[in-house]
């Protein structure tokens, strides 16, 4: 609730800063006169005391630069730290391998090239019940006997 009503302070703030800081009169509006004229000492006007229009501007940049300041403090002493998570989707559940070497020797030299395992284990890549191989309705059939080789 404290940082709800200060933002809704700060942003009239800053609105009300802009609305006063557009209404006021430069101090450039009268260089033209300040060449030629003969009205000020200086090229950009003497500097006279404030009005209300400045003086306004003026406490309205203070408040805002404390509740600024307020708004800072109170996010990074109140926040709660959380774990570092990250959500990886889908790649979450494929495991990591090492990348295989090409199979044509085109390796990098110098680089020391790893033989990737032959298979993962069926229990570490999760499949899903639609892709699972249907059980065999038949006994598997033992294989043929190898004919020896006849040398001539």
């Amino acid at each position: 609730m404290l940082l709800l009503t200060l933002n809704v302070i700060y942003v009239l703030l800053a609105i009300g800063m802009i609305v006063l800081i557009l209404m006021q009169r430069g101090a450039g509006a009268q260089a033209g006169s300040g060449f030629g004229g003969g009205a000020s000492a200086t090229v950009f006007g003497s500097r006279g005391s404030s009005n209300f229009l400045s003086k306004s501007t003026k406490w309205l940049g203070v408040a805002f630069f404390v509740i600024s300041l307020f708004m800072a403090w109170y996010a990074t002493h109140k926040a709660q730290p959380t774990p570092a998570q990250q959500d990886l989707g889908v790649m979450a559940q494929v495991p990591a391998t090492p990348a295989q070497a090409p199979a044509s020797g085109g390796a990098v030299p110098g680089v020391p090239v790893e033989k990737a395992p032959a298979a993962a284990p069926a229990s570490s890549v999760p499949v899903a019940p639609a892709q699972q191989a249907p059980a065999a309705t038949t006994p598997a059939q033992p294989p043929a006997p190898a004919k020896p080789a006849s040398g001539g």
